[in-house]
């Protein structure tokens, strides 16, 4: 069994949205992947399948199995499984994961955030009202089923609460619709909204989410330009940011399709460094170069992207 776990940074500011650190998680292939917020909820960043390096889970193996370090896929089912959660563990050989590459040793890299944020959980047939007062609700991640076998159980026999790998898969829309952008909404935990996704298991629904101030606003800067944020009143209240790529649509502009294949591309002091700049001031400048954040992915061109609001 192996796994390496890095911490990365450490943030303390006072933001509705607070990324407490930033983790890297890599475990062999058969080993148990935990993720762990020791303060905070989980949010997945990335999570990838395969080999990028030679050196991670070489252990014991011949050159063969680890030379390919050109394999990756993509599992967006640890981010649905982890999110929203302070501990989320699972057996990496039993997740159903597409072989991307035949014959090489692979690992499991996720990149996870520790963040506040609000939590509720609504048995099943109840409600519950998510409130942010002056605020705005923004749904970070939502499940209506089960995966947990204690939680709302009490009087229930061991059938109904033992299938704790249960999902309905539109929870997480369904309930944005209803709450992002206002100030309250009420949740009722009903097969009648969400559909049954595991019929004879008692089922509850556990949200999590932000109250941020309104409006919230978004900087996007390409790799050599400077974003420049200025508040008319009020003071900057950083609440994201990153330095990397997650698409290939932004900054494309005379781009070769090499530089901009890579959508999984953070720099992990990308929020450090742009609260440090900008954080409780007027008006602030950011380059968005390596030099300031490191270099997260050689040869792809990348963007800073900063979500912010205006405090008085």
């Amino acid at each position: 069994m192996f796994f390496l776990k890095l911490s990365l940074l450490t943030l303390l500011v006072a933001a509705p949205v607070l990324l407490i650190t930033a983790e890297n998680v890599i475990t062999c292939y058969g080993s148990i992947q935990r993720l762990h917020c020791e303060t905070g909820l989980i949010r997945v960043k990335s999570a990838i399948y395969g080999r990028t390096d030679g050196s991670s889970c070489s252990i014991g193996r011949p050159p063969s199995q680890i030379q390919n370090t050109n394999c990756s896929l993509k599992i967006p089912l640890i981010s649905k499984r982890c999110d929203g959660h302070s501990v989320c563990e699972f057996k990496t050989d039993v997740i159903g994961s597409p072989d991307p590459c035949y014959g090489t040793f692979k690992y499991y890299n996720t990149t996870y955030d520790c963040i506040q944020a609000r939590t509720t959980v609504i048995c099943e047939d109840g409600y519950s009202t998510l409130d942010c007062g002056n605020d705005v609700i923004q749904i970070f991640n939502a499940n209506y089923g089960r995966t947990d076998n204690k939680i709302c159980s009490e009087g229930l026999s061991n059938s109904l609460t033992v299938n704790t790998n249960c999902y309905a898969p539109d929870t997480l829309s369904s309930v944005a619709i209803r709450c992002n952008g206002k100030s309250s909404c009420t949740l009722q935990a009903s097969y009648t909204i969400f559909t049954d996704p595991c019929f004879g298991t008692s089922k509850y629904l556990a949200v999590s989410y932000f109250c941020l101030p309104q409006p919230v606003q978004t900087s996007v800067t390409c790799e050599g330009d400077s974003a420049v944020l200025t508040c008319g009143e009020g003071v900057l209240k950083i609440q994201a940011a990153n330095y990397g790529r997650t698409d290939s649509t932004t900054c494309i502009a005379g781009r070769p399709v090499n530089q901009i294949t890579k959508n999984d591309c953070y720099a992990t002091s990308s929020l450090t460094e742009v609260a440090k700049r900008c954080e409780g001031k007027t008006t602030c400048t950011v380059p968005a170069s390596n030099s300031v954040f490191s270099d997260p992915c050689v040869y792809t061109y990348k963007y800073l992207t900063i979500v912010y609001s205006c405090v008085v």
